[in-house]
């Protein structure tokens, strides 16, 4: 019987022949010969002639399917094309493998969880994430006991490590004092300890710092952040070489249902690819604003991995490119009212929390109920407008503390429908 779909005009030449589909594991891996960025922007393409050149949008929850379970495709919370693409970019970009999560916290709980057998303890720093501190917390009665510890204190770790079997979760720089730790030292100390060394290195992203290359079993990420750059994706992602944490973190993926969205995943690669450029001049723009802050006379810490001379050299050898997109500073006077009413007062820089997006943004960090920062301390994550601009919004918001009051009849004014508001200090 004739095959009621096939197209009786087609030239049997045009039907492609199996035996000529590139298997993927023949295609040369741009990785091996060519740059981190180059890898960035072709990593997830099929290059089979006839394919789609760019990555596939899968919106699927089944496969078909008869027989044996094909791994991967069995059903919808075990793999999509979307994903594999992500992953695979993700995990050249530091000789490993990447599983991605639904979010940064889902990609924790998953490692914290597949981590836990046999381990008594999670040494954490204690000016790291406010939410892998309340994640471990939580997870406590299920798993390991969190521990604090200053991660820039090496004797303080090397004797936590040591009091029972534990997990080292470090991260560096911190979020949102941005103090650096020593990632070969600390993998020296977890390695003697025999304890698996987890690096949370959202700030720094995989192309700015390598981890593993330091000892660590993991690379943590939140995608939501610089890697997807647009602020409208939630995602999370680890990356390790170690085969039997990998096959873990994928059955407490499926099991848990902490799945990537398809169309999350498509986004997060398509940012992925201009991240190269978005990082290198959200980290020259960091820098400049950072040393201007320095100088002004309402500003009395500003937090910065490029101009703490405590950690220069660390820094500069961890990350030689650039030292990423977020900054924290405190303000004069040391009080919540303060920071508030420079936040209120930008007419840029946009008020909201997250960083690594393409837009400025700054908040009061310890608005958040369990946030440990000082009341008074900003954080501003640098976006990729023009430096000059933003320093402009800073000496302007900055600026209003330096008034002596508001106008009381007018305190915002406007120049023109439409304009940003602009707060005026009485004469």
């Amino acid at each position: 019987m004739a095959d009621p779909m096939a197209d009786p005009m087609a030239d049997p030449s045009d039907v492609a022949d199996p035996s000529d589909v590139a298997d993927p594991s023949d295609v040369a891996d741009p990785s091996d010969t060519f740059s981190a960025e180059s890898w960035l922007i072709h990593a997830g393409t099929d290059r089979t002639p006839g394919l789609p050149a760019t990555p596939p949008l899968a919106p699927a929850s089944i496969y078909v399917s008869a027989g044996p379970p094909r791994p991967g495709r069995a059903y919808g919370r075990d793999g999509n094309p979307g994903w594999e693409a992500l992953e695979q970019a993700l995990g050249g970009l530091e000789d490993g493998e990447a599983v991605a999560f639904a979010s940064g916290q889902a990609a924790s709980m998953a490692l914290m969880l597949a981590l836990a057998p046999g381990r008594e303890r999670i040494v954490m720093p204690n000016d790291g994430y406010y939410g892998g501190r309340v994640l471990a917390d939580r997870l406590r009665p299920h798993g390991a006991v969190p521990v604090p510890v200053d991660l820039q204190d090496l004797a303080a770790v090397e004797r936590e490590l040591t009091v029972a079997p534990s997990v080292l979760w470090a991260e560096t720089p911190t979020n949102p004092l941005l103090r650096v730790a020593d990632l070969a030292r600390l993998g020296a100390l977890a390695a003697a300890a025999g304890a698996p060394m987890v690096v949370d290195n959202t700030v720094a992203t995989g192309l700015l710092q390598r981890p593993l290359e330091a000892g660590a079993t993991a690379s943590l990420y939140s995608l939501t952040k610089s890697v997807s750059g647009h602020s409208d994706v939630i995602l999370g992602a680890v990356v390790s070489r170690d085969a039997e944490l990998l096959a873990a973190l994928r059955a407490w993926r499926s099991s848990g249902g902490g799945i990537p969205g398809p169309f999350e995943a498509w986004l997060a690669l398509r940012g992925l690819k201009t991240l190269p450029l978005r990082i290198a001049r959200q980290s020259h723009t960091a820098l400049a604003v950072a040393r201007h802050l320095t100088g002004h006379p309402r500003v009395a810490a500003v937090h910065y991995p490029g101009i703490d001379t405590s950690t220069s050299e660390v820094a500069r050898r961890q990350m030689p490119d650039g030292f990423g997109p977020l900054l924290s500073f405190e303000v004069l006077p040391g009080d919540a009212e303060a920071a508030d009413t420079v936040v209120a007062s930008s007419r840029l820089i946009l008020p909201a929390t997250s960083f690594g997006g393409v837009e400025s943004t700054w908040e009061r960090r310890a608005r958040w109920p369990g946030e440990t920062a000082p009341a008074a301390l900003i954080r501003m994550s640098v976006g990729v407008e023009p430096a000059a601009d933003l320093i402009t919004d800073l000496d302007h918001a900055l600026g209003v503390l330096l008034c002596d009051v508001l106008t009381e009849t007018t305190r915002w004014t406007t120049t023109r429908p439409g304009s940003i508001p602009r707060p005026r200090c009485r004469s």
